[in-house]
């Protein structure tokens, strides 16, 4: 067994204001006090003999030892106690936790087996039990406030993961009309003595804005302060959030190598559907450790902000903003780009000056010389509501398999990827939800006329259709009642704070 590095990891934040914190306290803290994000003061390593001791272990075990490598002041227990909790079999359905289904052209990432059948499940389930072990830590005697915007799958992610947490309220904010049907009763069901879902007159940007406007207010934070209440955030802008994620490129790589798909040491690329450009970080993370990734392909829909930036250098979030059958996606402004630009630069006074300028402007441009560099690991594009149906038809049809909406969009830019590029090393996708999250644009793709369905009557059709049964958290919201009916305007978030925080 490797020893875990020696290293006594610290972080600060992208916009350098020279604090330094270990790795609980900047999971409570969840934003830096200058607005930025916090990243590791440094990246560990990895060998292959590291990597191929994965192979026979559960995910569990993977989870463990490529965390403890990043939470270093956690205790190699505390490590494998938030991991146990987190990843038990009561709350995920596959052994492996994020199996990869292998075919022979490509691999397809499942990280959708959690309770909510979203990835978020992935991160947080354990970002709970990584902030609960915090807080005992440090001693923290106030209640944690956790504020959450949610373009659809983190909202309920965070909410069945902090449900009952002790010392940890756990508030949603989610756009009114822009998330699906089964994502909504998702988060208006939900139970717990902890928990608030609130509706906001806006799209998700605005949702976002507004929790990034009341974590920067000074005055509003010690308000909140005096009443024994400190703000914390769920999405992953958040460190914890962030960190469990680079567990499952680590896993899917040791699955290839374990299924003969790949040889060790072999370079492989991932395909990922992005809106807040956190999941494909992480896999940037797992590159930089040691492990052999060549490409992050980053597949985005009609929102293409980011396949524009990828491309050109320059992030304008000036631009209509779109509907698509890919809500979670549905994004104009992605904070973890943040933390790339940090990482290619190291420059945080360039960071915090890009920020700026995107909070005054709606865009910055990085210039030629960094865009290079950028694109030496990311390649880009983006794909159209009918390319994507057009995808999810044609592999049930090939493969008699059903991805959902988001994955069908990273799987077909990864095709657009290769027909460009003619690079035929081993292809994963990440597949970031079930189908049955998605039903309606699904069962479309497949050809079913979906008019006078309900949801519940369009997940029977579908479970007619595909060989995965419903998850049993999608099929029990039939019976469930609605606990939420919270609705405010964007300037109206505060107050709604405030009240919930005095509740």
């Amino acid at each position: 067994m490797e020893k875990k590095e020696a290293v006594d990891l610290k972080y600060s934040s992208t916009r350098g204001n020279g604090v330094k914190l270990d790795s609980a306290q900047a999971i409570i803290q969840g934003l830096a006090a200058d607005g930025g994000l916090f990243v590791p003061d440094s990246m560990p390593k990895v060998d292959a003999a590291f990597i191929a001791s994965l192979g026979e272990l559960s995910y569990e075990e993977r989870a463990a030892k490529v965390l403890g490598l990043f939470l270093t002041d956690y205790t190699a227990d505390e490590v494998k106690g938030c991991v146990a909790r987190a990843y038990g079999s009561n709350k995920f359905d596959a052994a492996m936790r994020a199996p990869v289904k292998v075919f022979d052209d490509l691999g397809v990432l499942e990280l959708w087996h959690g309770p909510t059948s979203a990835f978020k499940d992935m991160a947080l389930q354990l970002l709970p039990q990584l902030m609960s072990t915090a807080l005992k830590k440090t001693g923290e005697q106030d209640k944690v406030l956790i504020l959450v915007a949610t373009s659809g799958d983190t909202g309920k992610a965070a909410l069945e993961g902090f449900c009952d947490v002790d010392q940890i309220k756990i508030m949603v904010f989610y756009p009114e009309g822009g998330v699906s049907r089964i994502q909504q009763l998702q988060m208006l069901t939900q139970e717990g003595a902890n928990v608030n879902v609130t509706a906001v007159r806006g799209n998700f940007d605005d949702a976002q804005s507004g929790v990034k406007s009341i974590f920067g207010d000074k005055a509003f934070n010690e308000e909140l302060g005096k009443k024994g209440v400190k703000l914390s955030s769920a999405n992953s802008i958040n460190w914890g959030r962030l960190v469990p994620q680079i567990v499952y490129y680590f896993s899917a790589y040791a699955d290839l190598v374990k299924a003969g798909k790949i040889e060790a040491g072999d370079e492989i690329n991932f395909t990922v559907p992005t809106g807040n450009f956190g999941d494909i970080l992480a896999g940037f993370y797992a590159k930089c450790m040691g492990l052999p990734v060549h490409k992050l392909i980053c597949a985005s829909n009609a929102n293409n902000v980011l396949t524009d930036f990828l491309r050109t250098g320059v992030y304008d979030r000036n631009r209509d903003f779109y509907k698509t059958i890919t809500p979670s996606m549905d994004i104009l402004i992605s904070s973890n780009l943040e933390r790339l630009l940090y990482h290619m630069t190291g420059d945080t006074a360039r960071v915090a000056g890009w920020m700026q300028e995107l909070s005054a402007t709606g865009r910055y441009d990085i210039g030629a010389e960094l865009l290079q560099k950028i694109q030496q690991t990311f390649w880009a594009d983006w794909t159209s509501d009918a390319d994507t149906k057009e995808l999810i038809g044609r592999v049930y049809k090939d493969k008699h398999y059903v991805p959902d909406t988001h994955t069908a969009v990273a799987w077909k830019v990864a095709e657009n990827y290769q027909q460009a590029t003619g690079d035929d090393r081993y292809m994963v996708i990440a597949s970031t939800a079930s189908p049955y999250k998605f039903n309606g644009s699904v069962l479309e793709a497949l050809g079913v006329d979906t008019a006078g369905l309900d949801e519940f009557a369009m997940l029977d059709r579908l479970q007619e259709l595909n060989d995965d049964p419903t998850p049993q958290g999608l099929a029990s919201l039939r019976t469930k009642a609605q606990r939420h009916d919270g609705v405010c305007a964007c300037e109206g978030m505060r107050q709604a704070v405030l009240a919930f925080a005095e509740a």
